[in-house]
């Protein structure tokens, strides 16, 4: 059989609308080939979804593709140019070690972009040498699929390949290439690069595109652009309430790290939250704790204010009335985003409707596990499951007055109490991706080869509403130490 044969046989179906973009936005790109790939982990389902055959991706060929050593029929690889504020700074940016081979065609008529990350310089490397660690990009496929799981909207991972070369940090380090999926890479920061870079008509040109890609509904729309706008407020209103009611915390949530499409991207120094506390940082960068927990909701509005001011042109002629504009639509925000995480946590506490003093009852209980340092994924476990005699804030008296009043706030509803822990047990995972099993996963699989760490941990995740015996060990915390714990950028 011949290269082309065994290629058509993996299923790519790719076309190449970004690159109908102005040339700005994007630099083409040759092959980097590395030295020997490995496949080291497929997403088997995820292929399947996606029309892809799991055997021929498992193929000479298919590796290729995953190595950035052979592109596929149909590819049209590009690394894309976008800015971006990071922590607060406003940069110009760019694909730096990332490529997009692709947007695939699904069987049922999606079109997602097909990225390679850790695959080589591009005209965006700024200096870096374009590769990837093997523990970085494992961690992105862990995170990454147990977010799908927990049902946020989130880029996803395919496949992650060996180069069968070293890149060097602060010690030579095993490379790696992680093929990542998304609805596409249009970020916040790319249209901050159209309005700082670009022309009227490149900004046009690049609204018009993503109108089209993720919001047609609005396309015909006389004010298309508010609506644009207005829609990506709802969504990320939505996706920041979901981050928030799981206690996941992004780590660096820059301009360039927010995406239109409404998914999460970028899971560099990531983590989840143990014990409850807004002020949770574990970023090693984010020194000031600009993106701690509590702040990742208003941060998010900041982000969006940067996107209304890169399309002020597109709203109005008049820049004071594009303005008047863009502030009376990202006052929706901070609104949104309460109404869908108030709404999520009345069913983490199993309540069907609404009652004036369930504000007070989510943060009664919020302030509790604050002050008691009490771990916020089990908290929730043990009430789903009248499990009070697990933790020790359930002895506390001001926590048995609490729970009180909670049980008579149930017995109001109309719905029975089995109806309630059904409802808590569908909103309240078993289990996250403790950052001591990652790290545990991670350590395996780079230091001793051993990839049987991750696989169990990756089939506890894949189900985190189950709660099945299997998982009790995966709720267990971590052990005490004197170091909080950091995370640190894939670089």
């Amino acid at each position: 059989m011949s290269n082309k044969e065994e290629i058509n046989k993996i299923g790519w179906n790719l076309e190449n609308s970004y690159s109908t973009l102005p040339k700005t936005f994007f630099a083409p790109i040759q092959p980097n080939p590395v030295q020997s790939p490995k496949l080291i982990i497929l997403n088997e389902s995820l292929a399947e979804s996606l029309g892809l055959n799991p055997s021929g991706l498992k193929s000479e060929e298919g590796i290729a593709a995953f190595a950035g050593n052979q592109f596929p029929e149909g590819a049209a690889s590009l690394a894309q140019a976008y800015a971006g504020h990071q922590f607060g700074h406003f940069a110009r940016l760019g694909d730096g070690r990332a490529l997009l081979i692709g947007e695939q065609i699904t069987p049922q008529g999606n079109r997602v972009d097909i990225q390679l990350k850790g695959s080589g310089r591009t005209p965006y490397s700024r200096g870096g040498d374009g590769r990837a660690a093997l523990g970085p990009m494992l961690r992105e496929y862990i995170i990454s699929e147990a977010m799908h799981a927990l049902g946020i909207p989130t880029t996803r991972s395919l496949a992650v390949v060996t180069t069968g070369e070293s890149v060097i940090r602060e010690t030579e380090l095993s490379g790696a290439i992680v093929t990542r999926v998304a609805a596409s890479h249009l970020r916040v920061g790319t249209f901050e690069y159209a309005a700082q870079f670009g022309t009227f008509d490149d900004l046009k040109a690049l609204a018009d595109y993503a109108i089209k890609r993720h919001y047609p509904e609005v396309e015909e729309n006389e004010d298309r652009y508010l609506n644009l706008f207005k829609e990506l407020i709802k969504r990320q209103a939505s996706l920041i309430a979901k981050w928030q009611l799981v206690g996941f915390i992004h780590g660096v949530m820059n301009t360039d790290n927010m995406t239109i499409s409404g998914e999460t991207i970028d899971y560099g120094p990531c983590a989840f939250m143990d014990t409850y506390d807004t002020a949770t940082v574990f970023s090693s960068i984010d020194v000031q704790g600009r993106y701690a927990f509590g702040n990742q909701p208003s941060i998010g509005g900041w982000n969006l204010a940067r996107f209304a001011e890169s399309i002020l042109p597109l709203l109005h002629e008049d820049q004071e009335k594009a303005v008047e504009i863009a502030q009376e639509a990202i006052s929706d925000f901070g609104k949104l985003f309460y109404i869908n995480w108030f709404s999520g946590m009345r069913a983490k506490l199993g309540f069907f409707n609404g009652e004036d003093e369930d504000e007070s009852l989510i943060e009664d209980l919020l302030q509790l596990m604050n002050k008691h340092r009490a771990d916020y994924t089990n908290t929730f476990r043990a009430l789903t499951f009248d499990k009070t005699e697990e933790l020790k804030l359930f002895s506390v008296p001001e926590f048995m007055k609490w729970h009180e009043k909670w049980q008579t706030r149930l017995s109001r509803q109309a719905e029975s109490k089995a109806d309630s822990k059904e409802l808590m047990k569908k909103n309240n995972p078993a289990v996250i991706p403790r950052n001591h099993r990652v790290e545990d996963a991670l350590k395996a699989a780079v230091e001793n080869d051993d990839y049987s760490v991750m696989e169990k941990l990756l089939n506890v995740l894949s189900d985190p509403y189950a709660h099945t015996p299997e998982q009790d060990k995966y709720t267990d915390l971590p052990p005490e130490s004197d170091r909080p714990y950091r995370t640190f950028c894939g670089t």
